[in-house]
């Protein structure tokens, strides 16, 4: 099947079906194709841009390498080592950074500042996704010829060849999206441009080059690969024409809000589980398309990516076990209390390095404010956002009693009617890849190193602090 033609650009070009709509800008037609397409023109690629900028990251890596390279980033206590490394400073990960009490930051902009400044389609107000995948890898906002461009490049990587189309349609209907999700992007690998480039042998300055058509090629790819997968588990492989409007999606609001689902899932620094384990598999040079479904095996995780739906099912049991109650402050409090005083949690709040609200939770709020009216289970998770923190402060256990990204995602695609809450790490996924996947190209274009920190055992451990401390820290 062709890609949507140039002046039907839709961003991240999605298959078919129900899920035809959920990760694509729309199609640009009559007056607002206009609006949005220039001419090509003499603007830099994407492509011309990132080679621009490599030589002057690296001469001001070396810098820091010359100027300060023997001084101490940070330390590294007993209680970190076994406590999964938080808060421990020993990654470089340029695209986003991650302050405990404002929140995420892509490359310097705040969520807010990215969804005011980022090129949109007409009469949108989220952010294109290629526009932030430009942003991540280059520290540029672009123009709208470029996003357009890049765009139309996309579109054409996009064609999955037939032999995984056949692939993806005969797993079985019963294995997890996720694990559908990783294999898919295992077999593009077999037209990986890096791996083959490497093979017959390029100088390691080259390497970025073949990085960055593989990342493209890939991000263009994974919404296909997520609607196959899609119609193969929940609508027994039927694949529908390529209309936005297909079952009950037609609502342009559903399409902003899927532009805004993409740009908070694409990154939150270097130390999650995604985005650490595609920088760790990539820096021994597997190319991206290993590194990302290996990434993707970690966003899997119950602790990582599965959370959204953990959140959702929560929700649906807090609701129900509430009978016939009224949903009032006193009401909700006395359920939160009820859940504690039985031993479980409240998921969806707390966080391992935030210590306020997640922005990424308040822009869904905000956008829930604007567009859904009468929604109980997005009134429930508003409700929830003014009753719960003053109860686990109160209860005592939890460092951060404010809500995350996951505590509000669900309820939204509910309301939408994307009901199918095994595959929301999917979508996560693909939005994640627009982070994960331009850092690991500037890894390849700066020369990171192989990523090998020394381990000790326990016995390494008791033997240097019996040597260290004789008589006992105190």
């Amino acid at each position: 099947m062709a890609p949507p033609s140039t002046v039907e650009a839709r961003g991240l070009w999605l298959a078919q079906g129900k899920f035809g709509v959920l990760l694509c800008s729309p199609w640009l037609k009559g007056k607002h194709a206009k609006n949005f397409i220039r001419a090509f023109s003499s603007e830099a690629s994407l492509k011309d841009v990132f080679m621009d900028k490599i030589p002057k990251w690296q001469k001001e890596i070396a810098d820091i390498k010359s100027m300060y390279g023997d001084k101490v980033l940070g330390t590294c206590t007993v209680e970190q080592a076994y406590g999964g490394m938080r808060s421990v400073k020993s990654l470089v990960y340029e695209t986003s950074l991650l302050d405990p009490v404002e929140g995420i930051r892509f490359r310097g902009y705040s969520i807010p500042e990215c969804q005011k400044v980022l090129p949109k389609a007409p009469g949108g107000e989220e952010p294109l996704p290629e526009a932030l995948l430009w942003l991540l890898l280059t520290g540029d906002v672009p123009t709208n010829t470029q996003v357009k461009n890049l765009i139309d490049d996309m579109n054409k990587r996009a064609i999955l060849p037939e032999w995984i189309e056949k692939t993806i349609l005969n797993f079985p209907k019963d294995l997890h999206p996720m694990t559908q999700f990783s294999m898919g992007i295992l077999a593009c690998q077999k037209e990986s441009q890096f791996a083959a480039a490497y093979q017959r042998g390029i100088k390691k300055s080259e390497y970025w080059t073949y990085c960055f058509e593989d990342m493209l090629t890939c991000i263009a790819r994974l919404p296909r690969i997520a609607a196959l997968i899609y119609r193969n588990v929940f609508h027994n492989g039927k694949i529908t024409p390529m209309l936005i409007d297909v079952e009950g999606f037609s609502d342009p609001n559903f399409v902003e809000l899927m532009r805004l689902y993409l740009t908070i899932h694409s990154d939150h620094e270097g130390g999650n589980v995604s985005a650490h384990t595609c920088h760790l598999v990539g820096s021994a040079l597997s190319d991206p398309y290993l590194a990302l479904s290996a990434s993707m095996n970690g966003l899997a995780g119950p602790l990582h990516g599965l959370a959204n739906q953990e959140v959702l099912r929560f929700i649906k049991q807090f609701k129900a076990d509430m009978g016939s109650k009224q949903i009032t402050p006193d009401s909700v409090k006395e359920q939160c209390w009820k859940v504690l005083n039985s031993g479980r949690v409240i998921p969806g709040y707390g966080h391992a390095v935030l210590r306020k609200t997640d922005p990424r939770f308040t822009c869904q709020a905000e956008f829930a404010k604007k567009h859904i009216k009468n929604d109980e289970l997005v009134d429930l998770v508003s409700l929830m956002y003014e009753v719960a923190p003053q109860v686990l402060t109160e209860h005592g256990k939890t460092k951060n009693p404010w809500p995350n990204v996951d505590a509000h995602s669900g309820v939204l695609l509910v309301h939408y009617g994307l009901t199918e809450e095994n595959f929301y790490t999917v979508m996560f996924g693909v939005g994640r890849a627009l982070g994960v996947l331009p850092m690991l190209t500037i890894s390849r274009a700066l020369g990171f190193s192989l990523e090998r920190p020394k381990s000790l055992t326990t016995e390494a451990i008791k033997k240097s602090m019996e040597i260290m401390y004789p008589h006992g820290h105190t």
